[in-house]
Order: structure tokens, then sequence, then C-alpha cells
């Protein structure tokens, strides 16, 4: 921040300081859970999402700092960004050690584990999954298009998505879109959010395999994603949308199926 005056320095820096000190409040109410975590297990996993918020409300402070750089000094503040982004891995991390990391597996795979957040309805469930959505488009957006991170945020948007899907208490989703069901209204918006992030997260991991690593790995991922999404319609009872994601997952696996016989082809050559 050489080129700026003292002035304009200071300004700014007066300007971050609520944020810089709601920044270290946050960070001391984390190692206090943490700690409480240790000594005392009981409700481990209300504590954790907990957790997941005050990370969530972490990367906020962190974002706002980099928009008042971008404002007042026209410079984009990397430093800020960063700590936004692991910040929101963080609470990605924490939410699933709380509903697990699962894609593609039945929902009585991980079902044990939501048993203790049993009592949290579904509005607050659908609540947490949105604010950590507008968190990351809103770090997105701050990096900006030609970041060196593009492809990072693929892992990031898909371990979302996972986790996304794995909170909703997908036993009784069926039910709940009944339109005299009290948890109907954050059920659908949930339900439906979860189809698109499952979605996304399949295309944005082709993408990542075909413009970026080449990596069969990436691709497979896609795939498996596809897979969840297919799984859910089929949970729902969504016929047409099933059948459309079986036949996207048909020719998903034909395609990395010749592209690794050519990658093989390759190698020998």
């Amino acid at each position: 921040m050489a080129k700026f005056s003292i002035e304009e320095r200071n300004q700014y820096h007066e300007r971050i300081k609520p944020y810089r000190d709601k920044i270290v409040e946050i960070g001391g109410r984390e190692k206090s859970l943490l700690l409480e975590i240790q000594k005392n297990p009981a409700g481990t996993a209300f504590k954790r999402l907990t957790l997941v918020d005050e990370m969530l409300n972490l990367a906020s402070y962190h974002i706002l700092i980099s928009l008042v750089s971008q404002t007042r000094l026209k410079v984009k503040e990397e430093n800020a960004l960063n700590d936004g982004r692991k910040s929101l891995y963080k609470s990605v991390i924490y939410l699933e050690e709380v509903v697990s990391n699962y894609v593609d597996v039945p929902y009585s795979d991980y079902e044990e584990k939501l048993a203790e957040i049993a009592s949290m309805d579904a509005a607050k469930r659908y609540r947490l999954i949105r604010k950590m959505g507008l968190a990351i488009n809103l770090l997105e957006e701050a990096y900006g298009d030609n970041t060196k991170w593009r492809w990072s945020f693929v892992e990031l948007e898909g371990r979302f998505a996972a986790t996304a899907k794995n909170i909703i208490d997908l036993r009784n989703a069926v039910a709940n879109t009944d339109p005299r069901s009290p948890n109907y209204e954050p059920t659908v918006y949930h339900l439906r959010m979860i189809k698109k992030l499952l979605g996304q997260a399949a295309d944005r991991y082709r993408e990542k395999y075909e413009l970026s690593t080449n990596r069969v790995d990436d691709f497979k991922q896609g795939i498996h994603f596809l897979g969840a999404l297919r799984r859910l319609h089929v949970l729902m009872g969504d016929r047409d949308d099933a059948e459309t994601a079986k036949k996207k997952l048909e020719i998903w696996s034909q395609k990395l199926e010749t592209d690794i016989k050519r990658m093989e082809t390759q190698k020998k050559a």
C-alpha cells in the first residue's frame, strides 16, 4: 500500500477496525467451543453447527475487508480473501463432521449421524445452507473470474453440495413436500437447491477435467455427483428427471471409459 498516502491508509485501517475486532472475537469463541467439545462431548453436533455458523460469519468479515480495500484503495485485498476462503473451508469441514461428506450413497449410510440433530427443524437447516451458499458466492465474486483459485472452488462447491444434501431429512422429505406439512416450504426450497447444486457440481468437475487437469479422478467425481442427483430424483419420485440423469450418466461413463482407453494407448505408444 506504499503508493497510498498516510491519510488514505489510516482511513482504510480505521474503516476495517470493527471487522478486525470481530474476527478476533470469533476466533476466541471458536477456540472456546473446540475446547468445550473436548471436555464435554454431549451435544457435540449442535456445538459444531454453531462453529459452522461462526466460520460463515468470520468469512463474511474477511470479505468485507476486501470490499473496503477495493472501494477505498482500488486494490484487491488478497490476504483477506484467502483468510475468507480458509474460513469457508473450515465451515464446510465442521458441517461434514456433523452430517458426513458422502456423495452418492443411500440415505441409510449416514442417517445415524443426523440423529443428534433430529430436533433441528427443516427451516433452520435450509437457512444454514442458504447462508453457506451465499458466502461462497460472495467470495467467488470478490476473487473475480481470473483468479488462480478458480479450479479450487470446484472442490469447495462440491463439498458444499454434498453437505447441503446430507443435512436434509430425506427419510421424511416426501411427506414434507405435502402442502399440508408445516415443513413444506423450507423442504421444497431446500430440495430445489440441492438438485441445482448437485447438477452444478457434476458439470464443474467435468469442466475442471476437460479444461484444466485431465485427471480421471475429477471426471469420476463429476459422475458421482450426477449419480447423487439421479438417486435424489428417484427417491422423490421425479421419474422424468431421474431418467434424464440416468441417460446423462450413461453418456458420461462411456466418455470416461473411452478417454481412459485413449490415455492408456498414448502411454504405450
